[in-house]
C-alpha cells in the first residue's frame, strides 16, 4: 500500500474531492490542515514550492491539485 499524505485547507473544494477519491478507493490517507498548522505548511512549501492546495504526496510523488488521471496512475488504479 502507498503512503498518502494530503496538504490541506477546510474550505478547499478540491482538497474535498480528492478525499472523497481516497475515501471511494478504499485509500489510507493521513491530512494535515495547512491553514493552521504552521509547521506542516512549511513542509508543504518546501516539498512543493507553492501553497496552493490540496498538495498530495504519493511516496515522495508530488501531485499539485486535484487530478484524476495523475492519481490513478500514481496509485495504479
Amino acid at each position: 500500500m502507498k503512503n498518502i499524505t494530503i496538504y490541506s485547507t477546510p474550505t478547499c473544494h478540491y482538497c474535498g474531492l480528492a478525499k472523497e477519491y481516497f475515501k471511494s478507493h478504499g485509500l489510507v490517507y493521513t491530512e494535515h490542515d495547512v491553514a493552521g498548522d504552521m509547521e506542516q505548511r512549511k513542509i508543504m512549501v518546501d516539498k512543493s514550492g507553492q501553497l496552493g492546495v490540496p498538495v498530495i504526496d504519493i511516496d515522495g510523488e508530488i501531485i499539485i491539485g486535484f487530478d484524476e488521471a495523475e492519481l490513478a496512475r500514481s496509485l495504479k488504479i
